[in-house]
């Protein structure tokens, strides 16, 4: 069975970002702890990069994810550690895409 890769990218609500992170920084360990995570980490823009880089934002960040099947990512979306935190972001997120890919 392959991993299941996983990029969501989250909008925060503008002066939200910081907050949002947080409350997600404070579910990692919850994640982690799940059968079947294999990464899973907040990722914001890197400063002085150059022209070449295309930014996400300063409201945004992505979250890169691998899972070791797409069972684990499945009872990882519905788990109770993650129904909280979402009620808990709910009313600080303005947008966000996940991509869930496999490898090429």
């Amino acid at each position: 069975m392959q991993p299941v890769n996983v990029i969501a990218m989250i909008e925060a609500k503008p002066g939200k970002r910081s907050e949002v992170l947080q409350l997600f920084k404070e579910n990692v360990p919850a994640v982690l702890a799940e059968q079947g995570c294999i990464e899973y980490t907040a990722v914001i823009d890197t400063e002085g990069v150059g022209g070449f880089q295309a930014k996400i934002g300063e409201n945004s960040f992505a979250v890169v994810e691998k899972w070791e099947s797409m069972d684990a990512l499945m009872a990882h979306a519905v788990s109770d550690h993650m129904k909280a935190y979402g009620a808990k972001t709910k009313d600080m997120i303005e947008n966000r895409a996940i991509h869930i890919l496999s490898p090429a």
